[in-house]
Formats: C-alpha cells, structure tokens, sequence
C-alpha cells in the first residue's frame, strides 16, 4: 500500500519531530523509532498499540494485524530477559536493543544508536539511479548484500521491514527517498505521517 501522501508532504518535518519529542531524553536512536508505537506512553508495547500505530501511518488492516503479530512473537521475548514469556507479547522499549537481528544494514549499532557511516553507505553503495533514493531493484540488491549466511530469519526480518517501508513510503515513480529512510530510524517519519493523515479523517 502507498503512502496517499506526496513526497514532500512525509519529508517536511523529518529528522525535527522525533527530536523535539524526545528533547532532552536519554532514548537512542532504535529506542525512539520503537517508542512511536507506545501508544500510551508507559514503556512498554503491546501488540495492540503496533496495530494502531501502523493504521495511524496508513497501514491497511491486513498488514497492520500480520505486522503487529510477526513483530510481537518475534521480539517480546527478547526485549524482557530473565522473565517469563507473557501471552500479551510485550515489547519493552528500553530493551529494543537486545532485539537487533542479522543481516540487518548496521545502521544501529548493539546499543540502538545511529550509525552515520553506515546510513550513508546504502546510499553510496546501492542507489545506482539516483544518488539520494533507492528504487525497487536496487533495494533487493541491499537486502541480498545484507544476508549473513544461514541467518533465515534475519533474512527475513530485514525483508520485512524494508518492503513494508517501501510499499508505505515510495514516491510516485517508486523510489524510497534518502531523507524518507533517515526519518524512520529515528521515528520522526512515523510522527509526521501521523500529523499529516488527522485531517484526512472524518
């Protein structure tokens, strides 16, 4: 599903929002990208809150039910070690970081923080059309790179959320846009598209 909203309407605000919201925290990077999804604000997210946030960004009701599912049974339990699993499926965000899967861009590091050299690399390396935006072939080959080997599920994981930014955020000649891509890392993105859409609701 695409973004119903033009490129320069997502990329307006980006990279300020998530940064005047968290002023003055000590989030990481990884920590404020999961922390739009807590809906309520108390630390931890539940499968519940991963929907509403996707259906606030756009996401149809099939994506937003299968990614909240895939995101909770995969990650819950990592985010809360030394306790016992829970049949709500929390995320707890101050521990996002223990969550990292492989074969992943590295653009967080082990503790959530924001790798710049790596950002820039994708770029650098991939985006072979357009110097600042990805289009679909171009991303794939991202993603193969990416694979470590036997790392299924990181293969996964990582194809996963890609798509999902792609299909969600693609401009109108299908390209995924540099400053797009650095607005999700930090949540910034997910803010703006939320902004943006109240208007449109009845």
């Amino acid at each position: 599903m695409a973004s119903s909203m033009p490129p320069e309407a997502l990329l307006e605000g980006v990279g300020d929002a998530g940064a005047a919201k968290h002023s003055g925290s000590e989030q990481s990077v990884l920590e404020k990208h999961v922390a739009f999804f807590d809906r309520n604000h108390d630390g931890v997210v539940y499968p519940w809150e991963t929907f509403e946030g996707f259906r606030a960004i756009g996401a149809g009701y099939l994506l937003s039910m299968t990614g909240a599912f895939l995101i909770h049974f995969a990650l819950s339990s990592k985010t809360r070690p030394e306790k016992y699993p829970s049949p709500f499926f929390p995320i707890e965000v101050k521990n996002i970081h223990l969550a990292k899967h492989g074969s992943d861009s590295g653009v967080y590091d082990s503790d959530g923080r924001f790798v710049s050299l790596k950002f820039e690399e994708i770029f650098r390396k991939f985006a072979r059309t357009h110097g600042n935006a990805l289009t679909s072939g171009e991303l794939m080959a991202m993603l193969k790179a990416n694979r470590e080997p036997q790392d299924y599920k990181g293969w996964i994981g990582s194809w996963t959320e890609w798509m999902t930014l792609y299909n969600l955020c693609k401009d109108n000649n299908g390209l995924l846009r540099k400053e797009i891509v650095k607005g999700v890392y930090d949540g910034s993105l997910f803010e703006r598209m939320e902004r943006d859409r109240k208007p449109h609701k009845k």
